[in-house]
């Protein structure tokens, strides 16, 4: 409708959270493939790229140094490195 106020009249004075990713490029990372994961992939990794969310979580592609290949992994599989 012409004239009617539209969301930015809406949202100002307002705080909008935005959720945001928890870690950073070049940060490293505990890997975690979760109980349904192959074991032996946990580990110590590098986050090399920040993806978009996948619905649920946002999402990392990530790199071990002691493998060739890099891996994309939820934020809920990722924790500060131990």
């Amino acid at each position: 409708m012409l004239g009617s106020p539209g969301w930015g009249a809406y949202l100002r004075g307002r705080r909008v959270a935005l959720k945001t990713h928890k870690f950073a490029i070049g940060q490293t990372v505990f890997f975690n493939s979760g109980p349904m994961g192959r074991a032996g992939v946990g580990g110590s990794y590098k986050i090399i790229k920040l993806l978009p969310s996948d619905g649920d979580d946002y999402q990392y592609r990530i790199k071990s140094a002691g493998e060739a290949f890099e891996r994309v992994a939820k934020e809920s599989q990722l924790d500060r490195e131990r």
